[in-house]
């Protein structure tokens, strides 16, 4: 089985080219969807979650947005809150390893791979990659992001740059969504991958 990470800064295009994978018959691990999905049913994760920080949660639910608020930019609170969520999120790995263990390749969707120094756990990393203007509009697009947020987003992540230098392969979507899908069927047959499912 060949471990293939995903990776590449916020607003880089990393779940179009996830999707891609999976239509191709690649199963993918989505890091940050587990953690959307475990801030919104798992009542031991809301609940911790609540007491670490105050008024984040109300009558069981988690307020995603105030939580970020709390924990953008301070590298404290962040190492708090991810001391609760990761257990949980490298649990749900295991399992996914493990309902997958039959299959020729994985893909794991880490948008913080080498920030989080987790890159030694896989075969092959691929770093999504555009243009700095492509990726800030794409990015203040989204409700509820400020440039300061994505500022402070981009100042805990890598620079573009380095990730491409440490990546095996390299896809860009800075571009027409047909490039795209041409760079990752090659990567498919690089890997060997195109006729195994």
């Amino acid at each position: 089985m060949i471990r293939i990470a995903l990776t590449g800064s916020i607003g880089m295009g990393k779940s179009t080219v996830a999707g891609m994978f999976e239509e191709a018959g690649v199963p993918v691990f989505d890091a940050d969807a587990v953690v959307r999905r475990l801030q919104a049913d798992d009542p031991e994760i809301i609940a911790a979650i609540g007491q670490a920080f105050e008024a984040t949660v109300t009558e069981g639910v988690l307020d995603r947005d105030a939580l970020s608020a709390r924990v953008l930019g301070r590298p404290a609170e962040l190492a708090a809150l991810e001391a609760i969520v990761h257990p949980a999120v490298h649990a749900e790995r295991a399992r996914f390893l493990l309902a997958n263990q039959d299959k020729p390749a994985l893909l794991f969707d880490i948008p913080l791979l080498f920030e989080t120094h987790g890159e030694q756990a896989f075969d092959k990393i691929i770093v999504v990659s555009a243009p700095t203007e492509v990726q800030r509009e794409r990015v203040l697009a989204r409700p509820g992001m400020t440039e300061a947020k994505l500022d402070a987003i981009l100042a805990r992540q890598l620079s573009d740059g380095e990730k491409r230098a440490r990546a095996d392969f390299v896809v860009h979507t800075g571009g027409e969504l047909s490039t795209t899908e041409a760079q990752v069927a090659d990567i498919i047959a690089c890997l060997g991958l195109a006729d195994r499912g």
